[in-house]
């Protein structure tokens, strides 16, 4: 199944030059654990960065799939998204940050590692045991590579992030939980800098772009539509299965 294209006309106002990265790129959109429509996604373009905006894991049933294809991909960027972040908190400090996770998705995540016998309503030492066969089901690497997953990743005159920004702040300044929460002014109040945002985390029905604002999360894990974005300078084209 090739999926479908989309295209929409440059909107551009007294604040956004056309968008132009300093190469293609094809962005992929919240993935949540659906490892079986990424690989369905068509996604090869030929000389163009691959970067996934965050949310490889949770609430689908293959997040461990999803995070080892992802972390193999060659040249690939991944961005951290702010269910990951959640994760590594559980993971950090179980005791205190797993009921969260676990109600967010969690349960999942674990069970794609094989870790058992765990319940939202599981605490203290059920916690701490399933954290240590989370960690040694992931290994060492994997681990090390979620840890240091970057918050942003701009080319050009586009920022990739997972879920937005202040649009008062450049990208290198952002607050971490703007970048993975995202941020109350994020999409209401145009930036002035001229930076493009591309971001994930919020669904929308059909990924859409606006002045400043390029969003592709499509709820993967609930609506079945995975898509990506391709950016090239002066065009954004979208894909979705």
């Amino acid at each position: 199944m090739l999926g479908k294209w989309f295209k929409r006309s440059k909107k551009t106002t007294a604040h956004f030059d056309p968008i132009c990265p300093d190469e293609p790129f094809v962005a992929i959109g919240d993935i949540h654990g659906r490892f079986d429509i990424l690989q369905r996604l068509p996604v090869e373009q030929p000389g163009s960065q691959l970067v996934f905006l965050g949310d490889l894991i949770d609430r689908g049933e293959q997040s461990a799939d999803v995070l080892k294809a992802v972390f193999a991909a060659s040249g690939a960027i991944c961005l951290m998204g702010n269910h990951e972040e959640m994760m590594l908190d559980f993971i950090a400090n179980p005791a205190d940050r797993g009921a969260r996770w676990l109600r967010f998705g969690g349960l999942q995540t674990l069970a794609s590692f094989d870790v058992s016998g765990i319940s939202q309503t599981s605490s203290g030492a059920e916690l701490e045991r399933a954290r240590d066969e989370l960690v040694d089901a992931m290994g060492q690497d994997l681990l090390d590579w979620v840890t240091n997953l970057p918050k942003s990743w701009t080319s050009g005159n586009v920022a990739f992030v997972h879920a937005g920004a202040d649009p008062a702040l450049p990208i290198n300044a952002q607050d971490k939980s703007a970048l993975l929460w995202g941020h109350q002014d994020f999409g209401n109040v145009e930036r002035t800098d001229g930076t493009w945002i591309v971001h994930g985390h919020t669904i929308i029905d059909a990924p859409e772009m606006k002045p400043g604002v390029i969003s592709i999360d499509t709820g993967a894990y609930a609506t079945g539509n995975l898509t990506a974005a391709t950016i090239v300078p002066g065009d954004v084209s979208f894909k979705y299965i």
